[in-house]
């Protein structure tokens, strides 16, 4: 097959992925729509939360053993009976977290995500079940914490905030904007580079992990809510779920000069985070594009080359452990870290294989998803070296996953 033919076939694939993402994100968006309609109808007009003045019976009776702690009491059920929380994200730290609210007696909770229910969430996101698949999550943990008698609300203002989140085994709190502590842009005035961030779809996470977290978020928001008051408002509370220890940081104060909160702020409405940041405001794995088109081959072509035997040696970057869920044959296994870091017995791995070609052979990249993979290719032409110079190094565009959707359909994805 000539290249100009494999350029073709590639861009006539890419506009094909276009055209299937663009229709799966209006399918996406109108179900959303639907199932905001939805939600809406179900929960009653968002009126101003009534005050409750005193406890019923039932009340009473629910609430009992945390209204023997001094620390709530009557007037700290009542603080919560009268208190509308936002939580943001419906997966595995706001199901537990809404799950106890509610439990708890929060007086009102709205429900914010923008994703619907995968397979792959149901280990972490204890609200929703299979039954629950592609539907909006927000609507999947309305319906699950009705039995605790919740109602929905949609505060006007959220204040503070009690931000958490979770990534393999480690788990990070604090509370922002918290009695003149603060807010997110005065710590992070500028957000890391796109390719620098990492989510559970990329690195993972023990489901436990954002269960123990979602909990400590729902913690500290009954204790702002009943009155206690938070102990988080400047400190960064990490939690390493490997050795189960939690240690704490102190966090720098207020910045006079903060964008948002600052003296003369210069963010006085809501902007667009997605421009800001670079990136999707999404935990799905983000799509990379660092090569050109002549550095990136097909999964279909690079089947013909299997199925031709073309000699050529195929360069596996992703990590040990996920090499061990799936590979494909006769593929070498270095990690990216690996190349990036220079480390020498990889370097001699590599040089070693690479020799063994003959001149002018090809090398092809894979990955999960294809990024890592263009990440490795860019590492690779710039070592140098007689038996580097001598090949061509290309991606293989989409991956592994993209090797299971349109080669091999018993490939396992995750």
């Amino acid at each position: 097959m000539s290249d100009e033919v494999r350029s073709l076939k590639a861009q006539l694939e890419q506009k094909e992925e276009e055209i299937a993402a663009l229709q799966n994100k209006l399918a996406r968006v109108e179900k959303s729509h639907a199932s905001v309609l939805q939600l809406h109808e179900t929960v009653t007009p968002l009126s101003p939360l009534k005050a409750k003045a005193a406890l019923s019976n039932e009340d009473i009776m629910r609430y009992s053993r945390q209204l023997l702690l001094p620390e709530l009491g009557v007037q700290g059920q009542l603080n919560l009976s009268n208190t509308s929380v936002l939580i943001v994200g419906c997966g595995g730290l706001g199901c537990p977290l809404a799950q106890y609210l509610a439990a708890a007696g929060i007086g009102r909770l709205g429900l914010l995500d923008y994703d619907e229910v995968e397979l792959s969430n149901l280990h972490r996101q204890v609200l929703h079940g299979e039954e629950n698949q592609d539907q909006a999550k927000a609507l999947s943990a309305a319906n699950a914490v009705k039995r605790y008698g919740w109602r929905n609300a949609n505060p006007a203002h959220i204040s503070p905030l009690v931000s958490a989140s979770a990534l393999r085994m480690e788990g990070q709190l604090t509370v922002y904007n918290y009695h003149g502590g603060p807010c997110y842009r005065c710590l992070y005035p500028v957000p890391p580079p796109p390719e620098m961030v990492t989510n559970c779809s990329d690195g993972g996470v023990l489901g436990v992990v954002p269960g123990i977290m979602g909990c400590f978020q729902a913690l500290e928001v009954l204790k702002i809510a009943s009155g206690q008051g938070s102990s988080c408002g400047q400190q960064l509370v990490m939690f390493d779920a490997q050795e189960a220890r939690f240690r704490s940081i102190k966090l720098r104060p207020k910045q006079a000069g903060c964008a948002v909160c600052g003296e003369k702020p210069s963010v006085t409405r809501l902007v667009d985070y997605q421009a800001f940041c670079g990136c999707a405001a999404t935990d799905k794995c983000r799509k990379l594009n660092l090569l050109s088109r002549d550095q990136r081959i097909s999964v279909q072509d690079y089947k013909s080359i299997m199925d031709n035997a073309e000699p050529h040696l195929l360069l596996d970057v992703r990590p040990l452990v996920e090499v061990d869920i799936c590979r494909l044959p006769l593929s070498l296994n270095i990690p990216l870290a690996g190349l990036e870091e220079r480390k020498s017995e990889h370097l001699r791995l590599l040089r070693e294989r690479i020799g063994q070609l003959k001149q002018q052979m090809e090398v092809y990249v894979i990955c999960k998803l294809g990024n890592d993979s263009q990440k490795a290719v860019q590492v690779v032409e710039k070592m140098s070296g007689s038996e580097v110079d001598s090949v061509s190094v290309k991606d293989i565009s989409g991956g592994l996953m993209a090797w299971a959707k349109r080669i091999d359909p018993t490939f396992p994805q995750y």
